[in-house]
């Protein structure tokens, strides 16, 4: 070890930087972890909790707040999610190319037609429904397409934190479909919200 700022770097030095280079290139690639899913969580986290708050455990509600007001929170927070997440998503799509960008590409369309045809069932669906069983059915149905997409696209990338993520989004949103509309909001807002939160603060930390 020396103090002349001119000596060429020791080995252990060099050895860091490389570590430090190739973290850094594979977190590019790979998009940044907050971008990415922490959104999503803290969207879900915040709507659906208004969603729960409308509902309660018992149907009553625990707030004055109407479902539509719920659902236009959760909709508003799941705008600004999915515009941070588009921003994460074009942050990484700029840096690959053939094979990989056609894999991202058919995987966005799938996202898109699986949204699309959910939206169509529901709406069709609805109109049969009381409040609390339409809120059961939505809720029910786009998570479903989150889970599945999360688990085809991390086949796609051989991403196993988010093959982890739609499954553990899947179980949760089976559990809360069983037990009603106000279990189903606190479910999704306390373990999916907050699943997400967790695994982007890990994925942001770990090596």
């Amino acid at each position: 070890m020396t103090d002349d700022p001119e000596a060429p770097p020791t080995p252990e030095e060099t050895l860091r930087l490389i570590e430090r280079q190739q973290a850094a290139t594979v977190r590019q690639l790979k998009g940044e972890p907050l971008l990415l899913y922490l959104p999503w969580g803290v969207a879900w986290l915040i709507g659906f909790g208004a969603v729960f708050l409308h509902f309660g455990l018992d149907g009553r509600g625990l707030a004055p707040i109407s479902q539509m007001q719920a659902v236009g929170v959760l909709q508003g927070a799941q705008v600004l999610a999915g515009a941070f997440a588009g921003f994460g998503i074009a942050r990484r799509s700029r840096l690959v190319r053939g094979d990989a960008s056609a894999r991202g590409a058919m995987t966005g369309y799938s996202w898109a037609a699986g949204m699309a045809l959910m939206i169509v069932l529901c709406v069709r669906l609805s109109v049969a429904l009381p409040e609390e069983e339409v809120q059961i059915l939505w809720t029910g149905a786009s998570l479903l397409v989150v889970g599945l997409m999360y688990m085809m696209s991390a086949a796609a990338w051989l991403e196993w934190p988010m093959f982890f993520l739609g499954a553990w989004t899947i179980a949760v949103d089976a559990t809360g479909v069983m037990l009603g509309a106000g279990w189903q909001a606190l479910l999704v807002a306390v373990l999916v919200g907050g699943g997400f939160i967790a695994a982007s603060l890990w994925l942001r930390r770990r090596p």
